[in-house]
């Protein structure tokens, strides 16, 4: 089963050893379609509409507020909203959100490479160096590790469990989760 969360922050557990958490809300969510277990679903992503949002939302007969679609895999067997009884008996999510993107990075940031010196007259300190082959095979190979795009990619990680408020539909799991706070991604039950 798979919902749509926005990460809140991380926090801490008041326990000893404290545990490093984060905090992700569940987004309001309908189910508009089911079919063989896959279904549609509209939730609020807080992004402008257009006119063919507004076309699938006349469809489905939806509230202005709820102007997003996604496909995922959920328990319902019709339409309506959407069924949370599989987070109350998980034990480990499936996280999945894009990181922060950190824009064009050299070989320092992205890869951490040691760099050359720093003095005495060297013009080699945070570059990547050689990277050619002399003759042979004469092009530089694939999956070469060199300065680009960081960041901005998606990444999924499993978290235990810790807490979950059905009520204000808050989900505490243990560790980091990727990505910026407010950010929008998926959670899917894995036990």
């Amino acid at each position: 089963m798979e919902y749509i969360v926005q990460k809140i922050g991380m926090s801490r557990t008041v326990s000893v050893p404290a545990i490093p958490v984060t905090l992700l809300k569940l987004i309001e969510t309908k189910v508009c379609e089911v079919t063989d277990g896959t279904a549609i679903i509209a939730y609020d992503s807080g992004k402008k509409m257009n006119k063919a949002i507004e076309g699938k939302q006349k469809k489905y007969s939806l509230p202005a507020n709820l102007n997003r679609f996604a496909t995922v895999t959920v328990a319902n067997t019709e339409a309506g909203d959407i069924d949370l009884a599989p987070l109350a008996e998980a034990k480990v999510i499936k996280t999945s959100m894009i990181t922060k993107g950190r824009g064009f990075a050299g070989v320092v940031k992205r890869w951490n490479f040691g760099g050359g010196p720093g003095s005495h007259g060297h013009r080699f300190h945070r570059t990547g160096g050689s990277i050619g082959n002399c003759e042979w095979p004469g092009r530089v190979m694939k999956g070469r590790k060199m300065a680009g795009q960081m960041g901005n990619i998606k990444i999924t990680v499993k978290n235990e469990i810790v807490s979950y408020d059905a009520e204000n539909g808050v989900l505490v799991v243990k560790g980091s989760v990727p990505g910026a706070n407010g950010g929008l991604g998926r959670i899917k039950v894995a036990r």
